[in-house]
This record gives C-alpha cells, sequence and structure tokens, in this order.
C-alpha cells in the first residue's frame, strides 16, 4: 500500500501572512490538526499544527481577558509559528516508510509533494486507517491470533488448511512473538464458524492458538 492510496489529496492551505487566529477558525471548521503553508512562487514553505498554534500563546498573555488574547494573536502572523523546515514524502512512498518517519520524527503529518507541488497529506489517523483496512475491519469474522515455528511456509500451511474448510482469508499480517523461534500471526477469516476454525487450528502441529474472537464490522468516525 502506498501513501497516494490513503492520502487526503487537495489539502486545505495557508498563506504564510494569514493571522493566527484565522488559521484557528480553519482548522476548527475543518477540522483538521495539520496546515500546510503555501507562498506564491515559492511552493511549501511551512507547516502549521495545532501544536505549534499553541505554542504561539506567549506565557505574558495568560493573564488577559479571551478578547484581548484574541487581539493579540490577531496581530501575530502563521510564518512567526509555523514549523520549518518540513519534513515531506511523495506520493510512491509505503505507508510503513510513511510510518517509520513519523515515529522516528515524533510527528503527525507528512504533506505528500509530486516535484515541488504539494498534491495531498498523509497522516496519523490516515495511518491507522491504513491498518485498519488490512485487518478487514470493514468485513465481519472471526479474528485469530496464532504462535507458529519461525519456520519457512508455516503462513501457507495455515491459510491451505482455512481454505480446503471453506474459510476466506480477508486480512491479516505477521509480527515478531515473545518466544525465540516463534513467530505471531493474526488474521480474519470468513465464511467459517468460530468453533470450527478453533477445532482446525488445535490440531495443526506447532500452532498455538493466542486469541480467537467474532469480529463485526466496526464503523469509523470523522
Amino acid at each position: 500500500m502506498l501513501v497516494k492510496e490513503i492520502m487526503t489529496p487537495h489539502p486545505v492551505v495557508a498563506d504564510p501572512d494569514m493571522s493566527v487566529t484565522r488559521a484557528q477558525r480553519l482548522m476548527k471548521e475543518g477540522n483538521i490538526r495539520h496546515l500546510p503553508v503555501i507562498r506564491e512562487g515559492k511552493g511549501l514553505v511551512g507547516l502549521v499544527t495545532r501544536d505549534s498554534l499553541n505554542r504561539a500563546l506567549p506565557s505574558a498573555l495568560t493573564s488577559l481577558s479571551i478578547w484581548e488574547i484574541n487581539y493579540q494573536l490577531g496581530h501575530i502572523q502563521i510564518h512567526e509559528v509555523m514549523v520549518k523546515p518540513v519534513i515531506t514524502v511523495t506520493e510512491d512512498v509505503t505507508v510503513e516508510e510513511a510510518a517509520r518517519i513519523m515515529i522516528n520524527r515524533k510527528i503527525g503529518g507528512l504533506p505528500v509533494m509530486r516535484d515541488r507541488a504539494l498534491v495531498g497529506i498523509v497522516t496519523d489517523i490516515d495511518l491507522l486507517g491504513a491498518l485498519s483496512s488490512l485487518m478487514g475491519w470493514r468485513q465481519p469474522g472471526v479474528r485469530v491470533t496464532l504462535q507458529v515455528p519461525d519456520e519457512r511456509g508455516q503462513l501457507a500451511q495455515v491459510a491451505t488448511a482455512i481454505a480446503q474448510a471453506g474459510g476466506l482469508l480477508v486480512g491479516g499480517g505477521a509480527y515478531a512473538g515473545e518466544q525465540p523461534l516463534r513467530s505471531n500471526i493474526v488474521f480474519k477469516v470468513r465464511n467459517i464458524e468460530i468453533e470450527v476454525l478453533d477445532s482446525l487450528l488445535r490440531d495443526m502441529e506447532g500452532v498455538e492458538i493466542l486469541d480467537i474472537r467474532e469480529s463485526h464490522r466496526e464503523g469509523i468516525e470523522g
């Protein structure tokens, strides 16, 4: 899965001379947490986040009334508080690479560039949506976590047994287990009863069921 498949295209942008109060209102109205800053002729020059806007409030203003604070903030422009330089990615970057960058840099969003043009933005919420999609959250079924020997063909063996029993894999993945020489795999299966699947997996040599449960479709708000 690539960034271009999960990014928000044509994001709301701001001019560097926009006031902090206008940027706050724009982000609140659009329910957004990241606002790319574009200067005509120069392209992307910065990024405004909710955190950077909060940091725009000088401690000396905290004793003022809300009206006085808003008046003062109305005279601060976002080029004074925006994040720069901006860490960006291109459309063809994988979602796991985007996640690695965001985790290592401790940031919540990445503007997406095509050449020097802004074409989208990918956020931590988009990455969570991608993870949910890979796990088949849109479809009901049985969600299973197994511990298997860290050997070639283990996943194929499990998938073949499920297919022969009439089950259909609709999502899943693998991750390192806590036990040496063991791996964990997690997946969702349709078209098979949980009791049948439980019995099938318990009869497989070297396979340990860590978790098995009915998983119904759950919506994602927003």
